[in-house]
């Protein structure tokens, strides 16, 4: 099985007639995955303490395929997590926010493919481009039998203006930039959102 998202940009595009096929390359997990079960669309509330994550307001909407035979068909029933760090570049769950569980969530993806989560512009950590991670599985009774990992990363001048707005702006200024970090390798890395 093969997994892409639509898009309209360059890319690595699969023609099928009608619409274009993107395939995504797979990418680490990073440290900072933690299978919470939250089956939410609205990532940025922290359950543990009602707290909601302050930024850039953005709706991420996947839109997930199976690549075969020349054609693009809707993947239905997966599990899609994402997770990000914070405005301040701080990922809940691990160190200082270790028991917070802001801006994680799944959803199962649609008849048509599709999933959409709401949460805000993601800040940056030292030794990363800013990005999103998400992660795709199928999920059979309780057994994973298939899974797939990426993430995906900015165009800088949209994260230069995120970034220059509240909360952002008070924070240090971020050094690396996409396809620095140690994970973009100066690839780009399809997705599909809107904000």
């Amino acid at each position: 099985m093969r997994s892409g998202v639509t898009d309209t940009e360059d890319g690595d595009d699969v023609d099928t007639g009608t619409t274009a096929c993107v395939l995504t390359a797979a990418l680490t997990e990073g440290p900072y995955f933690a299978d919470e079960k939250l089956n939410r669309s609205d990532i940025r509330s922290d359950p543990t303490t009602g707290a909601v994550s302050q930024g850039v307001p953005l709706t991420l909407t996947f839109n997930v395929t199976r690549v075969d035979s020349g054609g693009c068909t809707p993947l239905t029933g997966l599990y899609l997590d994402v997770w990000h760090c914070d405005s301040a570049g701080t990922c809940s769950d691990v160190g200082s926010a270790a028991g917070r569980r802001f801006l994680r969530g799944y959803q199962i993806t649609d008849a048509a493919g599709v999933a959409q989560f709401t949460t805000v512009y993601p800040g940056w950590h030292t030794g990363c481009a800013v990005h999103i991670h998400f992660k795709l599985r199928l999920i059979t009774g309780t057994t994973t039998t298939y899974e797939f990992t990426s993430q995906f990363f900015f165009d800088e001048s949209l994260t230069d203006a995120a970034h220059a707005l509240s909360p952002y702006a008070s924070i240090t200024t971020r050094i690396l930039r996409r396809g620095v970090g140690r994970d973009s390798g100066g690839t780009r890395h399809r997705h599909d959102r809107s904000s």
